[in-house]
């Protein structure tokens, strides 16, 4: 089965989301959240990770943790086990609580990492539950706007300081900047490969790490060819006019990219099987070269 692709570095920065078994809650009430926040501070503290933001729902959460020393894998078993651990012995149950592994972005933090702390606190609004993220108890937003203790799981001295160094202008710009964008998140359309968000300088830097990774064929296709050229890109009129360009791009596209054959089939206006034939064929040269 392909598993997703975990990316690793000293200050990597992440946005991680973890649901339920079968959707169900992973929190029935205050006093499980209360244990989550507690069991997140101790793996904050164990593992060097800074936590900018969170929000708790009922069947699943988020988090924007940054990993100064490149340890997301070890602390995430850490956090989701030792809660489970919790969970079962309250509710005296035995078994699963989340599903599958977390999902863990890459944020590029220059550019993205603002955007996604809005986007973590915003979650309650989005799912219409309250009409301003101050009426969630459950999420950094009190904190992170002084309106409330902050967790010791929570740092907000980073977030903050994107408004300026003076503490209270910035909290005035904190809160405006998350208002401004009730209704507005589409942050995620720009993510390349399912794994990570940022420029394509960064998204360069981020392949320059995973490249000895790429032929693992248990990650799966999207994850292996993040910065992949597009198909357009590919074939551009000078190619389609040329068959012996068109042939060795059609070759490139499906062995090199890891696009489909019916993907580039479509794409070029040839039948399937001719694209089958041609990616043989040129696989067969290639071989006898070697």
């Amino acid at each position: 089965m392909a598993r997703p692709l975990r990316i690793e570095f000293a200050g990597a920065v992440y946005h991680i989301t973890s649901r339920g078994n079968e959707r169900k809650d992973i929190f029935q009430d205050d006093e499980d959240r209360n244990i989550f926040l507690d069991v997140l501070q101790r793996v904050t503290e164990q593992y060097n990770w800074l936590c900018h933001a969170y929000c708790l729902m009922s069947n699943h959460y988020h988090l924007v943790i940054e990993t100064p020393e490149g340890n997301l894998s070890k602390g995430m078993r850490q956090l989701n086990g030792v809660y489970t651990q919790a969970y079962n012995k309250r509710h005296q149950r035995v078994g699963h609580l989340f599903q599958g592994r977390y999902k863990a972005i890459v944020i590029d933090k220059e550019r993205h990492l603002l955007e996604v702390c809005r986007y973590v606190v915003l979650n309650p609004v989005r799912a219409g539950i309250v009409r301003n993220p101050r009426h969630w108890r459950w999420s950094s937003f009190m904190a992170t706007a002084g309106l409330s203790k902050a967790h010791p799981c929570l740092t907000v001295d980073w977030v903050l300081g994107q408004f300026g160094p003076q503490r209270k202008r910035a909290i005035k710009g904190y809160v405006e900047f998350v208002m401004a964008g009730i209704g507005g998140e589409k942050i995620w359309k720009d993510v390349k490969g399912q794994v990570v968000l940022g420029r394509d300088e960064f998204i360069d830097e981020v392949m320059g790490l995973i490249k000895d990774k790429k032929g693992l064929k248990e990650i799966p296709r999207k994850q292996r060819h993040i910065a992949r050229s597009s198909l357009k890109e590919l074939f551009g009129q000078d190619v389609l006019k040329d068959r012996v360009k068109r042939n060795r791009r059609i070759y490139e596209a499906v062995m090199e990219h890891g696009y489909s054959q019916s993907e580039v089939a479509e794409f070029i206006g040839i039948h399937y099987s001719r694209v089958s034939r041609i990616v043989k064929r040129k696989g067969e040269v290639a071989k006898s070269k070697t």
